[in-house]
């Protein structure tokens, strides 16, 4: 395997430090070739920490006045969590589970955001427990069911205001109308002496239209000064997620100058607190995927195109130790579309119809359909990038088929700055 001149330890988690920064396909080609010559053919997740670094350094750059609040769900890989808390980043946690995580990292509680509106009771009173206070609710049973569990909470109105082209709408489960529930939930809140300190919202996971930003602003605008007539101080306005993790039609930039301009709108110089929950934005890039092609075999085309025409045409179907069942979960999940291309330059130019199967022994486990692809052969990589957001979260082990196995890389240089940070202790 390959062999890096000098290993740090983020956690117990051995990171191989490099002098300068890395080329992930180059490098993610280095890893293969050892494996190679191992006969090792076991997926692996090249983990780039510089990347996450530039990721922190960018929000600061067009976003200098909102705190990022990790979304713990997209990604809870353990050394990401260090990174991230030895920048400074708060977290948001949707469980016990997840609260347990990032504090078990060193993080202290009033670095979390209890962002789930719908919490099981014995998860509120864990929170209790440790002292996580900031939580978020968008119904009556929420409130009175915190009023009774957790009497120190400072609660945070999450209202529903979405862009219905966003990859993953949210304001379908989550959040109150801005108009007609917020503003009877902050009058029942200060009727039962539930203290409210501001307002929350999530416009969608992979925002498409950054003016749904603006609007909810607005709406959040209003409701803090309906709750400040009630007597709350409302501190907080928190902006959720929705910020693109790759490359994007709607790159972050444009969202963040949306964003800063609906701010001079509606709370120019304010001293409220602005906070925000990204996830995929810090998580997708990082990692990078290789996959092993376990399986190749020839088909007529037609059985790929289902068109009866393309029956004379070569096709082929192939078959790697990675599906829908394991990192490729964001297919069903996250409504991702992941796109591979050969790890190696194959030096085939022709390109035939083909089909990527993950190894289960389920039919839905597909990767990609009717790809033109060059001809590949068995124990050959294929290189997936941007695989970091709501893909080894949620993957399992289904039919026996392991994990990849995560590759940690980062420069000299960035080492340098983190390691020894005052925020938390590797």
């Amino acid at each position: 395997m390959i062999s890096f001149e000098q290993f740090e330890l983020i956690g117990d988690t051995k990171v191989g430090v490099l002098p300068q920064q890395v080329n992930q396909l180059e490098m993610c080609r280095e890893i293969a070739a050892a494996k190679d010559l191992e006969e090792n053919d076991s997926s692996f997740m090249l983990v780039d920490l510089d990347k996450i670094i530039e990721r922190f350094e960018l929000w600061k750059r067009e976003l200098p006045m909102i705190e990022p609040f990790y979304a713990v769900k997209c990604n809870t890989d353990l050394v990401l969590i260090r990174i991230l808390a030895s920048l400074g980043c708060g977290f948001d946690c949707a469980s016990r589970d997840e609260i347990d995580i990032v504090m078990g990292t060193g993080v202290s509680a009033d670095r979390l955001i209890y962002a789930n509106p719908c919490k099981t009771r014995s998860f509120i009173t864990h929170a209790m427990e440790r002292d996580v206070r900031m939580m978020t609710f968008d119904n009556s049973e929420e409130l009175l069911k915190i009023a009774r569990l957790h009497p120190n909470a400072e609660m945070i109105l999450r209202i529903a205001v979405s862009d219905p082209t966003a990859t993953c709408p949210l304001n379908l489960k989550f959040g109150a109308d801005p108009v007609l529930a917020g503003p009877q939930l902050l009058k029942l809140a200060s009727e039962e002496g539930v203290n409210v300190v501001g307002i929350s919202f999530h416009v969608g996971s992979g925002c498409n239209d950054a003016s749904a930003y603006r609007n909810a602003l607005q709406h959040a605008k209003n409701l803090c000064e309906i709750g400040e007539g009630l007597g709350f101080k409302m501190d907080i306005i928190d902006m959720g997620g929705g910020f693109p993790g790759a490359e994007h039609h709607n790159p972050f930039e444009k969202i963040a100058e949306t964003i800063r301009d609906a701010l001079d709108e509606f709370f120019p110089e304010t001293e409220k607190r602005l906070i925000a929950e990204p996830g995929r934005f810090f998580a997708a890039g990082p990692f990078s995927l290789c996959a092993n092609i376990i399986h190749a075999t020839e088909v007529p085309a037609s059985k790929i195109t289902k068109d009866p025409k393309d029956c004379g045409d070569h096709g082929y179907m192939y078959y790697i130790n990675d599906g829908v069942y394991g990192s490729f979960n964001c297919i069903m999940f996250d409504h991702a579309h992941p796109v591979g291309a050969p790890l190696f330059d194959v030096g085939r130019n022709e390109k035939y119809i083909s089909t990527i199967w993950g190894p289960t022994c389920d039919s839905l486990d597909l990767v990609e359909d009717k790809k033109l692809m060059a001809k590949m052969e068995i124990g050959e990589w294929l290189y997936y990038p941007d695989m970091g957001a709501y893909t080894l979260a949620a993957g399992t082990t289904f039919n026996g088929f392991a994990k990849p196995i995560p590759m940690y890389v980062m420069s000299e240089e960035l080492w340098g700055t983190i390691k020894d940070s005052s925020h938390i202790s590797f």
